[in-house]
């Protein structure tokens, strides 16, 4: 394999912030296998990069709350490539809105299997990889900034999220020497229709940094993460300083029009 380019798996790999990580992965050479729940579009900013770059890749449809579909995205990708992958991005991940008063044991139990259940075990298989080749690999896990300092809108997204930054912590010292685990965890990235353009600038103000990050900055943080040989068990923000203050509620409630 040598002079063979990094593989890299990207969880939730074809739109959005997942999309943008693949593509900066892209840009840097890689191979990618690209995970999806079920369709295949992929961005049109990451299509365009992959011809451009003539990258080897493929798109792997898996339903992370599925044990067979989870347990068999590693050796699907293996089969594909001729290789496991080297590089892990946990990206996808479970967003639902509920609180105190609607939060179910079923929530509960859905966002653990997608956001924590599903990340661990395939980093679990990377380093198995890793070990049985005498090499490291290298994961990342996509968090949240509001692990820092929750609040209480989305309930069980939020305490899925916060139990996958402390499996990052965990997993970093269980797979050693095998596997780097490190986690990026974004502030408010990407704009949605449930946000006006006016509250996006107005929360943009109100960050420490008086901007909000770019899907590029995240994607830049993965970079780090997985160059950085000696680093272990982190977690990086990114997020214009979010993380740095206690925020009442979700940012969709807070400076709206």
């Amino acid at each position: 394999m040598t002079g063979m380019p990094p593989l890299a798996l990207v969880t939730g790999g074809t739109r959005r912030l997942g999309a943008a990580i693949a593509r900066r992965l892209a840009e840097r050479g890689m191979a990618l296998a690209l995970h999806v729940h079920t369709a295949r579009h992929v961005d049109d900013p990451l299509l365009a990069t992959l011809k451009e770059e003539q990258i080897d890749w493929e798109t792997f449809v898996a339903d992370l709350s599925d044990e067979a579909a989870v347990a068999g995205l590693v050796p699907g990708v293996t089969r594909r490539f001729g290789r496991a992958p080297d590089i892990l991005v946990n990206c996808a991940s479970l967003f639902t809105d509920d609180d105190a008063e609607s939060a179910t044991m079923a929530r509960y139990v859905d966002h653990f299997r997608i956001n924590v259940a599903a990340p661990a075990v395939l980093a679990q298989a990377l380093a198995a990889a890793a070990r049985a080749e005498g090499r490291v690999a290298a994961i990342v896990n996509i968090l949240d900034q509001r692990i820092a300092r929750p609040h209480g809108d989305q309930l069980s997204y939020t305490a899925s999220k916060m139990a996958l930054a402390e499996a990052t912590r965990l997993l970093a010292v269980a797979l050693a020497p095998h596997a780097r685990v490190n986690g990026v965890a974004p502030g408010l990235t990407i704009e949605t229709p449930a946000y006006s353009r006016g509250q996006m600038r107005r929360l943009a103000e109100a960050m420490p940094l008086g901007r909000l990050p770019t899907p590029d900055d995240v994607a830049d943080a993965v970079l780090w993460a997985i160059d950085a040989r000696a680093a272990s068990g982190q977690i990086v923000y990114v997020d214009g300083g979010a993380a740095l203050r206690s925020w009442p509620r979700d940012f969709v409630h807070l400076a709206r029009d």
